[in-house]
């Protein structure tokens, strides 16, 4: 491994790559103004979206709906909140695809600005739940989107993923419709819609580096599912800074983004790092290679080879091209209703592969 690859992994690693101190990370989202904004956060317990709430508490808003339907980390985020002033907070235990309960948030807190990040997210633990992963996944997000319209929502900011690029699996295909479908509803509707493609977060719940540090800790196997698998990977603080950059985007003509993660990384020159800091060598620990898990690709993509990346004047933020003639996929969704919990797995994936086309 180079010296210029193995730096770029060590800030990967490295909890701090774009903030050094709390004060570094307030002093620079406090360039955002919401203060005429009520803010709607999906998720706002799991991973990306404790981290936007956590960064979107420095800046001035009128007023945060943080929503959750994991009971106890949504209290875990009330508690990370009680020493700041949360009379202007909302924390609701509510769930998205209950759509009554939703159309009381919206009429309730009149929300101004959607950030989506609920959903289901884990590749091989929805290969076997395909019904939670659609009813969450697309109609969750189709409801949101659909009552964004109708409540004049100025702004909805959707998190997708790179495995929606020519989707092979549950996830992937489900965020992808959700990406299509904001994508059709933009053409004709005022709210902005605007989706944020990009990799794998480090650190994440159920992520990749978790897992190693607690085999490397407890001298446990380490396991891999194949020494030759790439991901591209970006730091959560780093990826909600620029989600809460992108949704400063005024009208642009474009719906889609990625960020700038650099190349992909080889996960054995991810392990390779994290052993250095452990004082290991390979030749120290037990490797077991497991295999690709249902879903999962050895490579991901974060543009397909008919999108194209173009520069936006936001730094470190692109927008991707897709052709006009791009016909990938119909926008009647509501033909995926014929999904059902009695319906197989493989029944369910065939469903999707239909919508999509694939």
């Amino acid at each position: 491994m180079n010296k210029v690859k193995a730096q770029y992994i060590d800030e990967l690693l490295d909890e701090s790559q774009l903030f050094s101190t709390k004060n570094h990370l307030k002093a620079n989202i406090e360039l955002f103004d919401f203060s005429e904004e009520t803010i709607l956060v999906t998720g706002a317990a799991g991973s990306i979206g404790s981290e936007l709430c956590n960064q979107l508490k420095y800046t001035p808003f009128k007023q945060l709906i943080l929503v959750d339907i994991a009971e106890s980390p949504l209290y875990s985020l009330i508690k990370n909140f009680e020493f700041n002033n949360c009379n202007n907070i909302k924390f609701l235990v509510l769930n998205i695809t209950d759509r009554i309960s939703v159309t009381h948030l919206f009429e309730t807190y009149k929300p101004t600005m959607v950030f989506h990040t609920a959903a289901y997210k884990h590749v091989p633990l929805m290969e076997q739940n395909p019904y939670e992963a659609v009813k969450v996944n697309v109609f969750g997000t189709k409801s949101l989107a659909d009552l964004s319209v109708k409540y004049h929502i100025k702004k909805f900011i959707f998190i997708s993923t790179d495995k929606a690029v020519d989707p092979v699996s549950i996830m992937g295909m489900t965020k992808k419709i959700g990406e299509n479908y904001l994508r059709s509803l933009s053409k004709s509707k005022q709210t902005l819609f605007l989706i944020a493609r990009f990799g794998n977060i480090i650190g994440s719940n159920g992520s990749l580096i978790p897992l190693l540090k607690r085999q490397i800790e407890l001298k446990l196997p380490i396991t891999i599912t194949d020494k030759n698998m790439t991901r591209f990977f970006i730091g959560k603080t780093r990826a909600c800074h620029l989600i809460i950059k992108l949704s400063t985007l005024k009208s642009s003509g474009r719906n889609l983004f990625t960020f700038k993660m650099g190349d992909a990384v080889n996960i054995m020159d991810v392990l390779d790092r994290l052993l250095l800091k452990y004082n290991y060598e390979r030749e120290d620990i037990n490797i077991k290679y497991i295999g690709l898990r249902p879903g999962e690709k050895l490579h991901e993509q974060l543009t397909s080879k008919e999108e194209s990346l173009i520069p936006t004047h936001l730094s470190d933020i692109f927008s991707v091209q897709i052709p006009e003639t791009n016909t990938n996929t119909p926008m009647d969704i509501n033909k995926l209703d014929k999904a059902s919990p009695y319906m197989s797995n493989l029944e369910i994936k065939t469903l999707l592969k239909k919508h999509l086309k694939l």
